[in-house]
């Protein structure tokens, strides 16, 4: 799958992202939001690799502890299952593929 594949790819009405690989529990998706990041926690676990643009990852249990730290291209970003997390103040150009996998909840540590 290369990036421009992955532009192209046609994001379902009511998704936010664009499916691109499946197996097993794994999936490979492609999320460039515009403006602002409303996603909310996942069931499974993920991963972000940053594709292009920059700007601020927020991350915790709960709106109370969201801890904040910077991104750019070529970062790898985990979330676990059922955590809060979103994309703040990013750049227009902002992609990343997000890889998730796992059983619901999470992997165990």
């Amino acid at each position: 799958m290369t990036l421009d594949e992955a532009r192209a790819a046609p994001i379902p009405e009511g998704a936010r992202s664009a499916l691109l690989l499946r197996h097993g529990s794994m999936t490979l998706r492609y999320y460039a939001p515009e403006g602002h990041d409303p996603q909310t926690p996942h069931e499974q676990d993920e991963i972000y690799v940053v594709v292009a643009g920059h700007g601020t990852f927020a991350l915790g249990r709960d709106e109370a502890s969201l801890e904040r730290r910077q991104f750019g291209p070529g970062d790898a970003i985990f979330a676990p299952a059922g955590w809060v997390h979103r994309f703040e103040d990013f750049s227009a150009d902002f992609a990343t593929w997000v890889l998730f996998w796992g059983p619901k909840g999470g992997e165990a540590a």
